[in-house]
């Protein structure tokens, strides 16, 4: 009974959009401190919860505020580190006008051996930091 309740739990906050279908989802963080507005190097990122069988990671940025905007992303091989070292990958950095702050969404998707999402994950940062 004590299982059944606890499988609806996590049902009902996934369906929430709390957390993902998979209770156990790939996760990812970094930060823009210390990060120049307009470079073209990516930030540092730490994965966790990566799943097995994942050869690469894709990295994509939006600018919420201007969705339009190519800043694009990356690749990586992923070799079981859960560090991603600042500069991995070339994108089109941050760079909102002097004295505004955007908001910017990363999406993280870990890739099998045919190129397949096997797991995703998003992280929200404005930039520049405070």
């Amino acid at each position: 009974m004590l299982s059944r309740i606890l499988i609806c739990a996590i049902a009902g906050v996934a369906a929430l959009g709390i957390l993902p279908s998979d209770a156990f989802a790939m996760s990812v963080k970094f930060s823009w401190k210390g990060y120049r507005p307009c470079s073209t190097s990516s930030p540092a990122f730490i994965v966790s919860e990566v799943p097995s069988g994942t050869i690469r990671l894709s990295f994509k940025m939006v600018d919420k505020d201007v969705p339009t905007y190519p800043h694009g992303g990356g690749f990586i091989a992923f070799t079981g580190n859960s560090e991603i070292p600042a500069g991995a990958f070339s994108f089109q950095g941050p760079c909102p006008p002097n004295g505004r702050r955007h908001i910017y969404e990363w999406t993280v998707q870990a890739l099998d051996g045919k190129g397949k999402a096997i797991a995703s994950t998003t992280v929200v940062e404005k930039f520049p930091p405070q």
